[in-house]
Formats: structure tokens, C-alpha cells, sequence
């Protein structure tokens, strides 16, 4: 990422941190609609789509902010292992051929983390609360893309998902993994979240992933850390596992 678009992405938390000052998206309307809603904090009143599929740790991303803030919002499936990210028609809403797409009152947003920044705005929930939060957050939603999630949920893919993978590609895949379960690990063993004393869009991000364990082959008990952190996530009001979340689970041919 280049100097242009980290200050363009640093610009985008630092209205993400007003608004979780404020408790309000500017320019919007909070609503005590929802269809989602268990009470507590509201989303804007209008609708948000989330294009996604239930074994996406991206699409998990956000999709569990909307969920944890009691978001109106509906999850549009994406076909992705029969190949609608490839299609035409799907390359008119992402020209990049990925989930998720997040749409919202005339905008379409894609990458896990621009949507989870513009969501933090939106709800008014999980942003940073200072510069020195917003920065923090920034580091750790750039070194869990290149870092943590390109790792694992690639060698997660080909392990649950592909049959025949050549074993050094594994092998390089898991190292890399661990490396970064790891760096995670060492973060959170005196913390409780990974940028301040309650839940961010960082923790969201870091987590994407990390509760399909099963299917990536790791006990979390070896990362007491991660474990933990993990815990104290799925202890969130209104909490959902990925599968339970978003459509598209289980795939036809798998139990």
C-alpha cells in the first residue's frame, strides 16, 4: 500500500472515530428497527446488503459487525464455488470478483477493510476513539491482510477444500501461519482486545477467520492468548458462528 492510500485510509478511521465518540453516523438517522435487533444499540434506519457466503472469514468480518450492533441488514448469497465471482454479471457489482460487497444507501463498498471502517462510522460502534487508537487500529487491519488472514485462510482453503495440495506448499503455508497465530498470541497475552479495552473493528478483522479451527487444524489452547480473546468474543451479545451467520453452509456434498 502506497503513501497515498494509507493517508486516504487514515482519513477514513478518523471520521470512524468521531462517530464512535458520538454514538451516530453523520449525516444519518439512528432507527429502532431492525430485523436483527435483541435491544441495546441501533443501526441506521436504512437497510444494509452484504453480499457474502458462509465459509468466507472476509465476508465474516463484517457481517459480524452488523450482527454484534443489531444491524438491519439482509446477506445476499454469493455463489463462490460455482464461480459467480467469476461471471459478468457479478463483475459489474465487484470488477475485482470478490466477496464481500457491502451496499448501503446508494453506495457499494468492497475489501473487508474499507467495509468494516465505513461500518464503524455508520453504526457508530467500534471505531477508534482517538488518533492513537485510529493508527493502531490501521496497523493491525494492514498486518492482518497481509499477515494473518493471507496465510491462514488460504492454507485453510486448500486444506478443507482442495484435495491432491502439494505438501511443501503446505508446509510453507502453515509456517507462515504460525508465525502470525504466534505475533497474535504474544499481543493479546496481557490484553483483552487488540487495540483498546473493549471491542474494535481491529478485533473484528483479526477474528475473521479464526473460529473455523476445525478446518484449519489448530487448537487455540496452544495460543492461550488467541484462545481467550476468542472466548471473550464469543461472549458478545448477539454473537453468531460464521456457519449460523451467513448462507451457503453446508455445501451440497458435504455434511
Amino acid at each position: 500500500m502506497n503513501a497515498r492510500s494509507l493517508q486516504a485510509c487514515s482519513a477514513l478511521l478518523s471520521r470512524s472515530s468521531t462517530a464512535s465518540r458520538s454514538g451516530a453516523s453523520t449525516g444519518s438517522t439512528r432507527s429502532t428497527a431492525g430485523s436483527r435487533q435483541e435491544g441495546g444499540d441501533v443501526a441506521d434506519s436504512a437497510q444494509f446488503t452484504l453480499y457474502c457466503f458462509a465459509q468466507s472469514g472476509n465476508c465474516y468480518k463484517p457481517a459480524l459487525a452488523l450482527q454484534l450492533a443489531g444491524a438491519d441488514w439482509t446477506p445476499r448469497f454469493v455463489d463462490y464455488f460455482k464461480g459467480e465471482t467469476s461471471t459478468p454479471a457479478y463483475r459489474e457489482i465487484n470488477a475485482m470478483g470478490e466477496a464481500p460487497v457491502l451496499e448501503h444507501r446508494g453506495l457499494r463498498l468492497t475489501q473487508s477493510g474499507v467495509i468494516l471502517e465505513y461500518l464503524a462510522e455508520a453504526l457508530g460502534r467500534f471505531g477508534p476513539s482517538d488518533a492513537g487508537e485510529r493508527r493502531e487500529v490501521l496497523r493491525w487491519l494492514l498486518w492482518d491482510n497481509h499477515k494473518l488472514t493471507s496465510y491462514t485462510a488460504t492454507y485453510r482453503f486448500l486444506r478443507t477444500f482442495i484435495n491432491g495440495t502439494d505438501e511443501s506448499v503446505m508446509k510453507f503455508l502453515r509456517g507462515r501461519a504460525e508465525t502470525a497465530w504466534a505475533v497474535l498470541n504474544a499481543h493479546l497475552s496481557a490484553r483483552r482486545y487488540v487495540v483498546a479495552d473493549r471491542l474494535t473493528i481491529a478485533d473484528l478483522s483479526l477474528c475473521g477467520y479464526l473460529f473455523f479451527a476445525d478446518e484449519i487444524g489448530v487448537d487455540w489452547s496452544v495460543y492461550p492468548g488467541i484462545r481467550d480473546w476468542l472466548e471473550r468474543v464469543r461472549a458478545e451479545p448477539r454473537w453468531v458462528h460464521p456457519y449460523e451467520l451467513m448462507p451457503g453452509h453446508p455445501l451440497p456434498g458435504r455434511a
